[in-house]
């Protein structure tokens, strides 16, 4: 892992690969980092150079003054796509991140080659409960929010059967910043890209939901995946956090999706 100025923000960023290969940006999902990729990441690089990055506000990155929206979300990849001499891209978001791969698929299509939305949405509802998650940032820090977050990231049988990768990712969201989390929170509050996504250039998505996910539940996948010209829908046995409880199925359609 390195740090990267793309302007006057610094990323933290890791890369693996060959650099010649085709280029896979996995972009983490909110209060999280780019571990979160830590499964399937060196099994994609041996295919791929593949590129992750902890997001303005998370991990080793810098934290600007919030609040932040989907277009600074969204031109920092591009930015750091010019930082790193990359014309186009695979994108890989989940979450937060797959509402970012929307925002590029609208506003810099032609960075883009086959896209993968994951437990994500095109809009994400409960604008009260986005405002009561800064205040609990703002006041308390993450303490109080992580176990709560990561109950719904991950289903029981799970946590039950993998305490160790559970206890991991609740490390992980205690350790987000505060105000890194309130600013991600006031974009995804004020996303609404439902109308701006059927308008975007047609291209090749396929969009991932998880069974018990209860954060962005299969009826937004299928929307989501509804109002693309070319999207392929696939259901894992998952939770929210697909990409960790179900390693190998995620892996395995990303991979057919893509190569």
């Amino acid at each position: 892992m390195s740090k990267m100025n793309i302007g006057a923000l610094s990323l933290n960023v890791a890369t693996a690969g060959a650099p010649g290969a085709p280029t896979l940006i996995l972009a983490h999902p909110l209060g999280a980092s780019l571990s979160v990729w830590d499964e399937v990441a060196p099994i994609l690089a041996k295919k791929f150079f593949v590129v992750r990055f902890d997001a303005r506000g998370h991990g080793g990155s810098d934290v600007p003054p919030g609040p932040y929206s989907l277009s600074d979300l969204g031109g920092d990849v591009v930015a750091l796509m010019d930082a790193l001499g990359l014309a186009r891209a695979h994108f890989v978001g989940l979450s937060m991140s797959g509402a970012i791969g929307q925002w590029l698929m609208i506003h810099a299509p032609d960075r883009l080659d086959r896209v993968v939305l994951s437990n994500t949405a095109a809009w994400f509802p409960g604008p009260e409960n986005w405002n009561a998650r800064i205040r609990a940032a703002r006041g308390g820090g993450m303490a109080d929010l992580a176990a709560a977050v990561v109950q719904r990231w991950l289903t029981p049988a799970f946590r039950a059967t993998d305490p160790e990768r559970y206890q991991q990712i609740e490390k992980l969201v205690r350790a987000t910043p505060p105000l890194g989390y309130a600013a991600c929170c006031a974009a995804l509050r004020d996303a609404d890209l439902r109308d701006a996504i059927r308008a975007a250039p047609p291209r090749p998505t396929l969009v991932i939901v998880g069974d018990a996910d209860a954060s962005t539940p299969p009826a937004l996948g299928e929307a989501l995946a509804g109002a693309l010209p070319d999207a392929r829908l696939v259901r894992l046995p998952a939770a929210h956090l697909s990409c960790v409880e179900a390693a190998h199925p995620f892996l395995a359609a990303v991979e057919k999706f893509l190569v």
